[in-house]
């Protein structure tokens, strides 16, 4: 990734990994499709690979839970994307200020 600074907001660096959808607009028509996986490969896999090896009683585990039980199981692979781009938004957070602030447990405070 490099210095994460160079991204100017957390989407910037999902776009870059290529964890947006594609977006196509014209006019008054928008179209939502499926992953640009424009970006960098590596990340991409590492960011779906912890997904993916999350262990249950985690934030991203419950997310991508969440999502597959509101999508219903064929949603499994949408949900693991949703899940990764979360991920990469708080590694985003993570080396920018130091410390991801939605992680840190209340008794810690």
């Amino acid at each position: 990734m490099g210095d994460v600074t160079r991204f100017p907001a957390p989407k910037y660096l999902c776009s870059w990994a290529g964890l947006t959808p594609r977006h196509r607009e014209s006019d008054l028509k928008v179209t939502r499709g499926r992953l640009t996986k424009q970006g960098s490969k590596l990340v991409r896999w590492a960011a779906v690979e912890a997904i993916q090896h999350a262990p249950e009683n985690t934030p991203m585990r419950a997310h991508k839970d969440r999502i597959e039980a509101r999508r219903g199981s064929q949603a499994r692979n949408l949900a693991k994307a949703a899940a990764a781009r979360k991920l990469l938004t708080l590694v985003y957070y993570g080396l920018r200020d130091g410390e991801v602030r939605c992680l840190t447990r209340a008794d810690e405070a």
